[in-house]
């Protein structure tokens, strides 16, 4: 055998030798993944769909798992993606012995219980997603000093971590995303996170880290979203931010950052969202934030700020614009133009002052005005009526507007919301509102409309909402001639025309078709209503009390016609409302007896018909309203025993005052005889009599006039002497 034929023998051998080696190499390393696996699969407690149960098993190749890839080349473990399988259990350690592991992801599951250390040993991760799962513990603090420097990817948000973040998260270079929301992390921002300069998102909110915001973070030219909401945060936003040339979305929005909004957001030209709202920022509101030709939200409610509108508000980019609940004076800037491309304005509870500019009608976008709680004066332009084809949400309550209500609302009209309340508006209300057949709220109580009931809106089948209350109203609500509709309001919750001067029987009409008052659940729904319900604003006698109500749920029910002058009995038809909760008929003359059906209405939760002219006895049914937390039957002409039951009991003196017939507990007055009736009849003017027919009245007059009399026939006798055997027997001593 020739030196050539050895050669080729060596070679073939060494090769044979190589391939064996790396076969069994090969297969001790995918027999290491396959106890990892094993092990994982193990610690897994509720497999709901039976996906590692079934498919995982030691019987077939590693590489066909589902949610296992492998490198076609090593046969490798390469990616683990159990996302959203509805898991629960713990973590092994052995997940770190996935030593060629690029990609893991096992978030929305319900994973508990800390993170191996070991994870972050794994020097071939660039993806590790565990967001939204119950993991705990603190994150190492060494966690990028020794591996993870391909990292790419970190998301650990919507978990129960605590700790700090540890300032070694510096030496994962190629971080890109690091996402930790929604935890109980505390401690500082580290300042070395300003080294990881190809950093793109930084979501740190919903934790509760203190301390300020880092200058460093300036340093991360690369960042396009920035995210530290809700926490704890103090200090200046620091200048150094108008470095970040690409941001995007700037969220610093509820924490406790003070002083003045840094001029140099400004320079921020790629920046479409800043989030400020609910800190302690101060000072005025730089122009330049109004310049950013890509800012379409922005978000600085609820803060200190003072000082006028910038008149660049009305040529902006803005979409959707909150300067709320601050302390920004002036006038509404007239600045408003056709181009504008704002969906929303929001300057309620500020101290605005002047007049509506009617270059406001130009913004034909716009769908949310809210400028409530101002100082808002003057009349409402009548171009505000065209509007109503954008505007979805019409706020204004609570300033000293005059004048009267735009008279035009157009056809098209597409207003969800009205809300006029508190202001000095007079005038009728306008019929073209009829137009308006998505209305789920209309709110014009508080001023100085002088109109009959507006019969015409019973048409509207939206309309959840109707409050007319201290105003001029007056006539009947009866129909008097033609109606509406067979089903008039068919979806109304709330019905308050209180304070008016309304006359004649209650409308028993509307009380027979009040479907969502009859059965709440089987006429609401809020498909389609977000907008609306992000934005209730009602002031409503609730329990005696006027409450401020900003949630409507769609159990919430009430009726409230006090302060009128209906006349007549209650109708029948009020005892049918079963998702009835608050009714109020107080300050009428209305007769008659109580429904004894109100014990039927189970929900109700404030019952007051007090200073009215009922009679009869209280029904024994109301003892039933194990809700009821307000009764008030006062000043009435009720008589009789006060039923006895844990519910009627709990009341005090205050809810039957004022019912002289009235006996037993809670007043003093208890009830003789064994048909329980008062002691004594009652008078048509609610006065006790004695039993010959003379009342405390006329007793009490009788002596007065006696005494007086008295006095005077002995002054005269002392003055002349006679008649001598009186004054003699009076004053003997003397004579």
């Amino acid at each position: 055998m020739d030196r050539s034929s050895h050669f080729f023998l060596l070679i073939t051998s060494l090769l044979l030798l190589q391939w064996l080696f790396d076969y069994s190499s090969a297969n001790l390393d995918i027999n290491t993944d396959l106890s990892s696996l094993i092990a994982f699969k193990s610690r897994v407690s509720l497999d709901p769909s039976n996906i590692l149960t079934k498919n995982w098993s030691s019987e077939s190749n590693v590489c066909s798992w589902i949610g296992v890839t492998c490198d076609s080349h090593k046969q490798r473990v390469t990616q683990l993606n159990l996302s959203s399988m509805g898991l629960v259990g713990t973590i092994p350690p052995e997940i770190g012995n996935l030593s060629l592991l690029v990609y893991l992801d096992l978030s929305q599951n319900s994973f508990h219980g800390p993170i191996p250390h070991s994870i972050f040993n794994m020097s071939y991760l660039e993806h590790l997603n565990l967001n939204y799962n119950n993991l705990s513990g603190r994150l190492p603090l060494d966690m990028c000093k020794h591996n993870l420097d391909r990292l790419v990817f970190l998301r650990i948000s919507y978990n129960k971590l605590y700790g700090e973040i540890p300032p070694s998260v510096n030496q994962c270079k190629q971080l890109v995303y690091l996402t930790l929301y929604n935890n109980s992390l505390s401690g500082f921002v580290p300042r070395e996170i300003g080294n990881l300069t190809k950093l793109q998102l930084v979501n740190l909110g919903a934790n509760r880290l203190t301390g300020d915001i880092p200058k460093e973070m300036g340093n991360i030219t690369s960042l396009r979203q920035l995210k530290l909401n809700i926490n704890n945060l103090s200090g200046n936003i620091p200048k150094e931010i108008g470095h970040l040339n690409n941001l995007e979305i700037l969220n610093i929005a509820t924490n406790n950052i003070s002083g003045p909004l840094p001029r140099e957001i400004g320079n921020l030209t790629g920046l479409r969202e800043l989030w400020l709202f609910k800190n302690n920022l101060n000072g005025d509101i730089p122009k330049e934030i109004f310049l950013l030709n890509n800012l379409l939200e922005l978000n600085i409610g609820t803060n200190q700020l003072v000082g006028s509108l910038p008149r660049e508000i009305g040529n902006t980019t803005i979409q959707n614009l909150w300067l709320d609940f601050n302390n920004l004076t002036g006038p509404l800037p007239s600045t408003f133009v056709s181009q504008s491309t704002l969906v929303t304005l929001a300057l309620f509870s500020n101290n605005l002052s002047g007049e509506i500019p009617p270059s406001i009608c130009y913004m034909r976008s716009l769908q949310t005005l809210l400028l409530s709680y101002n100082k808002l004066e003057g009349a409402l332009p009548d171009c505000l009526g065209n509007l109503s084809t954008s505007l979805l949400i019409f706020h204004l309550n609570e300033n000293k507007l005059s004048g009267l209500i735009p008279s035009k609302f157009t056809k098209d009209c597409s207003l969800q919301s009205i809300n006029l309340n508190r202001n000095k508006l007079e005038g009728t209300f306008p019929q073209t509102l009829i137009n308006c057949q998505n209305l789920l709220a209309i709110d014009i109580g508080d001023n100085e409309i002088r109109d009959g009931f507006p019969f015409w809106m019973e048409i509207l089948p939206q309309l959840r909402v109707l409050v007319l209350r201290s105003n001029k109203f007056n006539g009947s609500m009866l129909v008097a001639s033609k109606s509406y509709t067979e089903k008039p309001f068919p979806k109304l919750q709330v019905l308050d025309v209180s304070h008016n001067e309304f006359i004649g029987f209650l409308p028993d009409r509307y009380f027979k078709n009040f479907r969502s008052m009859i059965d709440a659940k089987e006429n609401q729904t809020d498909d389609g209503v977000d907008g609306f319900l992000d934005f209730i604003d009602l002031t409503l006698t609730l329990k005696g009390l006027d409450q401020l109500l900003q949630r409507l749920l769609t159990s919430f029910t009430a009726i409230d016609l006090s302060t009128n002058r209906f006349s007549g009995s209650i109708p029948p038809s009020l005892g049918n409302l079963y998702s009835l909760r608050y009714l109020n008929l107080s300050y009428n003359t209305i007769g008659g007896h109580i429904l004894p059906s109100f014990g039927s209405l189970s929900l109700l939760e404030s019952l007051d018909l007090s200073s009215n002219k009922l009679d009869g006895e209280i029904p024994r049914e109301l003892a039933k309203l194990t809700f009821l937390a307000k009764l008030n039957l006062s000043m009435n002409n009720l008589e009789g025993q006060i039923p006895q039951s844990t519910q009627l009991s709990t009341f005090d003196n205050e809810s039957y005052v004022g019912n002289v017939g009235l006996c037993g507990f809670p007043l003093t007055k208890s009830c003789g005889g064994s048909n329980k009736k008062p002691l004594f009849p009652q008078e048509d003017d609610d006065a006790y009599e004695f039993i010959d027919g003379f009342g405390w009245r006329s007793v009490v007059m009788g002596y007065g006039c006696g005494f007086v009399v008295g006095i005077g026939i002995g002054y005269m006798i002392i003055r002349s002497g006679k008649p001598k055997w009186l004054v003699k027997f009076f004053f003997w001593r003397r004579l």
